[in-house]
Protein backbone atom coordinates (compact mmCIF):
# COMPACT_ATOMS: atom_id res chain seq x y z
CA UNK A 1 0.00 0.00 0.00
CA UNK A 2 1.56 3.65 -0.49
CA UNK A 3 1.82 6.07 1.57
CA UNK A 4 -0.55 8.50 0.97
CA UNK A 5 -3.18 5.68 1.05
CA UNK A 6 -2.02 4.90 4.51
CA UNK A 7 -2.22 8.33 5.66
CA UNK A 8 -5.51 8.88 4.59
CA UNK A 9 -6.61 5.48 6.37
CA UNK A 10 -5.29 7.08 9.37
CA UNK A 11 -6.52 10.20 9.33
CA UNK A 12 -10.02 8.77 8.26
CA UNK A 13 -9.96 6.72 11.17
CA UNK A 14 -8.24 9.60 13.51
CA UNK A 15 -10.95 12.80 12.36
CA UNK A 16 -14.02 10.45 12.97
CA UNK A 17 -13.28 8.71 15.76
CA UNK A 18 -14.56 7.94 19.29
CA UNK A 19 -17.18 11.34 19.40
CA UNK A 20 -17.67 12.52 22.55
CA UNK A 21 -21.25 11.96 24.63
CA UNK A 22 -23.43 14.38 22.99
CA UNK A 23 -21.44 16.03 20.26
CA UNK A 24 -21.34 15.90 16.29
CA UNK A 25 -18.64 14.07 14.52
CA UNK A 26 -16.33 15.42 11.93
CA UNK A 27 -18.25 14.22 9.70
CA UNK A 28 -21.60 13.92 10.49
CA UNK A 29 -23.98 13.37 13.08
CA UNK A 30 -23.00 11.99 15.75
CA UNK A 31 -25.48 10.09 18.48
CA UNK A 32 -24.76 10.52 22.23
CA UNK A 33 -23.69 6.83 23.66
CA UNK A 34 -25.93 7.81 26.66
CA UNK A 35 -28.94 8.52 24.79
CA UNK A 36 -29.06 6.17 21.59
CA UNK A 37 -31.60 3.46 21.95
CA UNK A 38 -29.43 1.16 20.51
CA UNK A 39 -27.04 -0.95 22.39
CA UNK A 40 -23.26 -0.10 22.70
CA UNK A 41 -22.05 -3.38 20.89
CA UNK A 42 -24.72 -2.50 18.05
CA UNK A 43 -23.42 1.59 18.05
CA UNK A 44 -19.75 -0.35 17.46
CA UNK A 45 -20.80 -2.65 15.26
CA UNK A 46 -22.31 0.36 12.79
CA UNK A 47 -19.78 2.65 13.40
CA UNK A 48 -17.32 0.44 12.05
CA UNK A 49 -18.91 -1.13 9.24
CA UNK A 50 -19.74 2.59 8.24
CA UNK A 51 -15.70 4.12 8.74
CA UNK A 52 -15.04 0.53 6.33
CA UNK A 53 -17.51 1.63 3.81
CA UNK A 54 -16.49 5.09 3.88
CA UNK A 55 -12.83 3.80 3.98
CA UNK A 56 -13.39 1.51 0.47
CA UNK A 57 -15.38 4.48 -0.93
CA UNK A 58 -12.53 6.88 -0.78
CA UNK A 59 -9.69 3.99 -1.87
CA UNK A 60 -12.62 3.43 -4.82
CA UNK A 61 -12.03 6.80 -5.74
CA UNK A 62 -11.42 10.21 -3.70
CA UNK A 63 -14.36 12.09 -4.70
CA UNK A 64 -16.60 9.94 -2.84
CA UNK A 65 -15.15 11.65 0.15
CA UNK A 66 -17.19 14.61 -0.03
CA UNK A 67 -20.12 13.49 -3.00
CA UNK A 68 -21.38 10.46 -0.90
CA UNK A 69 -22.33 10.14 2.52
CA UNK A 70 -23.63 6.95 4.63
CA UNK A 71 -25.45 6.26 7.55
CA UNK A 72 -25.66 2.90 9.17
CA UNK A 73 -28.27 1.92 11.85
CA UNK A 74 -28.82 -1.48 13.36
CA UNK A 75 -26.55 -3.25 10.18
CA UNK A 76 -28.53 -1.10 8.13
CA UNK A 77 -27.19 1.31 5.52
CA UNK A 78 -28.36 4.49 4.15
CA UNK A 79 -26.32 6.17 1.22
CA UNK A 80 -26.96 9.65 0.06
CA UNK A 81 -25.24 12.31 -2.13
CA UNK A 82 -24.48 12.79 -5.95
CA UNK A 83 -22.64 10.84 -8.57
CA UNK A 84 -22.22 11.79 -12.11
CA UNK A 85 -23.23 8.44 -14.02
CA UNK A 86 -26.02 5.60 -12.92
CA UNK A 87 -22.55 3.44 -13.20
CA UNK A 88 -21.35 5.56 -10.05
CA UNK A 89 -24.56 4.69 -8.30
CA UNK A 90 -24.49 1.06 -9.01
CA UNK A 91 -21.11 0.44 -8.02
CA UNK A 92 -21.27 1.93 -4.83
CA UNK A 93 -24.24 0.29 -4.26
CA UNK A 94 -22.38 -3.09 -4.52
CA UNK A 95 -19.69 -1.86 -2.55
CA UNK A 96 -22.33 -1.20 0.27
CA UNK A 97 -23.58 -4.75 0.00
CA UNK A 98 -19.96 -5.88 0.43
CA UNK A 99 -19.53 -4.20 3.59
CA UNK A 100 -19.94 -7.23 6.08
CA UNK A 101 -22.63 -7.34 8.12
CA UNK A 102 -24.89 -5.68 5.97
CA UNK A 103 -28.36 -6.27 6.37
CA UNK A 104 -29.79 -4.09 4.11
CA UNK A 105 -28.86 -1.20 1.80
CA UNK A 106 -31.08 2.00 0.87
CA UNK A 107 -29.02 3.71 -2.01
CA UNK A 108 -30.69 7.60 -2.45
CA UNK A 109 -27.81 8.94 -4.28
CA UNK A 110 -28.72 11.29 -7.38
CA UNK A 111 -27.33 11.46 -10.42
CA UNK A 112 -25.34 14.47 -10.56
CA UNK A 113 -26.84 17.72 -13.12
CA UNK A 114 -25.57 21.26 -13.78
CA UNK A 115 -24.71 23.30 -10.71
CA UNK A 116 -27.86 25.84 -9.48
CA UNK A 117 -26.57 27.59 -6.60
CA UNK A 118 -30.69 28.70 -5.86
CA UNK A 119 -31.14 25.26 -5.72
CA UNK A 120 -28.55 24.32 -3.47
CA UNK A 121 -29.14 27.65 -1.54
CA UNK A 122 -33.16 26.21 -1.02
CA UNK A 123 -31.83 22.92 0.17
CA UNK A 124 -29.67 23.79 2.65
CA UNK A 125 -32.98 26.01 4.04
CA UNK A 126 -35.06 23.22 3.70
CA UNK A 127 -32.62 21.03 6.40
CA UNK A 128 -31.86 23.91 8.51
CA UNK A 129 -35.36 24.48 9.04
CA UNK A 130 -36.27 20.85 9.87
CA UNK A 131 -33.41 20.81 11.98
CA UNK A 132 -34.47 23.49 14.07
CA UNK A 133 -37.85 22.34 14.43
CA UNK A 134 -36.79 18.88 15.83
CA UNK A 135 -34.17 20.19 18.35
CA UNK A 136 -37.22 22.88 19.05
CA UNK A 137 -39.74 20.21 19.62
CA UNK A 138 -39.56 18.36 23.18
CA UNK A 139 -41.33 15.48 22.05
CA UNK A 140 -38.90 14.42 19.43
CA UNK A 141 -35.08 13.32 20.23
CA UNK A 142 -33.46 15.22 17.35
CA UNK A 143 -29.66 13.81 17.61
CA UNK A 144 -31.11 10.47 16.72
CA UNK A 145 -32.29 12.04 12.80
CA UNK A 146 -29.69 12.82 10.02
CA UNK A 147 -31.11 14.78 7.40
CA UNK A 148 -30.19 15.47 3.90
CA UNK A 149 -32.02 17.72 1.14
CA UNK A 150 -32.36 17.25 -2.75
CA UNK A 151 -34.21 19.21 -4.94
CA UNK A 152 -36.32 19.74 -2.25
CA UNK A 153 -36.86 16.25 -1.65
CA UNK A 154 -36.13 15.55 2.25
CA UNK A 155 -34.46 12.34 3.44
CA UNK A 156 -34.82 11.35 6.95
CA UNK A 157 -32.57 8.92 8.28
CA UNK A 158 -32.72 7.64 12.08
CA UNK A 159 -34.46 5.79 15.06
CA UNK A 160 -37.45 6.70 16.65
CA UNK A 161 -38.73 5.87 20.14
CA UNK A 162 -42.11 5.18 19.02
CA UNK A 163 -44.89 5.45 16.19
CA UNK A 164 -46.43 9.08 17.40
CA UNK A 165 -42.25 10.37 17.28
CA UNK A 166 -42.03 9.04 13.72
CA UNK A 167 -45.01 10.67 12.85
CA UNK A 168 -43.98 13.55 14.30
CA UNK A 169 -40.98 14.51 12.39
CA UNK A 170 -42.49 13.20 9.32
CA UNK A 171 -45.18 15.87 9.89
CA UNK A 172 -42.38 18.60 10.78
CA UNK A 173 -41.10 17.79 7.63
CA UNK A 174 -44.06 17.66 5.37
CA UNK A 175 -45.08 21.41 6.84
CA UNK A 176 -42.02 22.69 5.49
CA UNK A 177 -42.70 25.87 2.96
CA UNK A 178 -41.43 24.50 -0.55
CA UNK A 179 -40.81 20.70 0.09
CA UNK A 180 -41.87 18.44 -2.28
CA UNK A 181 -41.42 14.80 -1.03
CA UNK A 182 -40.64 13.13 2.32
CA UNK A 183 -38.54 9.96 1.89
CA UNK A 184 -38.33 9.09 5.36
CA UNK A 185 -36.52 5.83 6.18
CA UNK A 186 -36.97 5.64 10.28
CA UNK A 187 -36.55 2.80 11.87
CA UNK A 188 -38.64 2.32 15.25
CA UNK A 189 -36.73 1.66 18.10
CA UNK A 190 -38.82 -1.64 18.39
CA UNK A 191 -37.67 -3.47 15.60
CA UNK A 192 -34.04 -2.99 16.71
CA UNK A 193 -31.86 -6.05 16.59
CA UNK A 194 -30.80 -5.44 19.91
CA UNK A 195 -31.78 -2.57 22.24
CA UNK A 196 -30.44 -1.03 25.34
CA UNK A 197 -31.82 -2.10 28.52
Amino acid sequence: MNYKVKLLIILLLFFNSCVGTGTSGLFGTGVSVAVDPRSVGTQIDDSIMQKNLTTRLMLHDKKYFLSVKSKVLDGRIFITGKVDNPEEKLKITKLAWETEGVRSVRNDINIKEEFNFKQSAKDILITSQLRTALIVNKEVKSRNYQIDTYKKRIYIYGIAENKDELKLVVEEANSILDVEKVIASILLMEDLRIQKN
